[in-house]
């Protein structure tokens, strides 16, 4: 960049005010990616924790569903199975997390009843579709906590090149242009200080030759 930026006083401000801006949001960015990690770190938490929900709700709902199958007939539990029409809706916004946007779902609150008739229904199917009630439920609460996680591990990688490249090119370019410029003020600053030197001695010796010099007018009268 220092053959493309001309090298002068009003280059050299600006240059070092270019310094400061991208110095400054080095920082800001630095700052904003050590609260991103934090806050990654803690979503690591709640992430393995849903998942380990997940787990252990998964295990006790295919539990129930085996002694289903083996007390009820497997027939009769896919065919209640397939005349489930329940919904499940979840309320989803948009949150911003230092800037970054994530979805924050609210999980509704689980009817524990099912959604058909217990007539003609053993304890056990029931049991086994109230367990995967809560499977569902449990999925939700991993799909939103690793898709916030997913989300801000994208923004810190992000935020990271950004950095790299503040601190790695654009902050050493601009520093090389100060140097540069700075080099040429100096230099010319140098010839102009070595050029009024010259002028300075020239004058007095031309002063000094001057003085030295016969008066030639003043003999002249004292002669006639």
């Amino acid at each position: 960049m220092a053959g493309q930026i001309s090298p002068t006083r009003s280059a050299l401000l600006a240059s070092k005010a270019s310094l400061k801006t991208a110095s400054g949001g080095a920082d800001l960015l630095k700052r904003k990616r050590d609260a991103l990690i934090g806050e990654f770190f803690a979503l690591v938490r709640d992430a393995l924790a849903a998942r380990e929900q997940l787990a252990g709700v998964s295990k006790g709902a295919y539990t129930s569903l085996f002694g289903a199958k083996a007390w009820d007939s497997p027939e009769a539990v896919e065919s209640l199975s397939l005349a489930g029409t329940g919904d499940y809706a979840i309320d989803m916004q948009i949150e911003s997390i230092y800037g970054v946007k994530v979805p924050r779902i609210n999980i509704p609150e689980r009817q524990q009843q099912v959604n058909f008739s217990p007539i003609n229904v053993g304890a056990r199917t029931i049991q086994a579709a109230t367990d995967f009630g809560g499977v569902l439920e449990a999925i939700v609460k991993v799909a939103a906590t690793e898709t916030k996680l997913r989300r801000i591990g994208e923004e810190i990688k992000k935020t990271s090149r950004r950095v790299n490249a503040l601190e790695q090119v654009v902050i050493p370019g601009i520093q090389d242009d100060i140097r540069f410029i700075r080099g040429v003020l100096d230099q010319r600053e140098r010839e102009e200080s070595f050029r009024l030197k010259k002028i300075k001695a020239k004058l007095e010796r031309e002063k000094e030759e001057a003085d030295q010099a016969p008066q030639g007018g003043q003999h002249g009268s004292a002669a006639d």
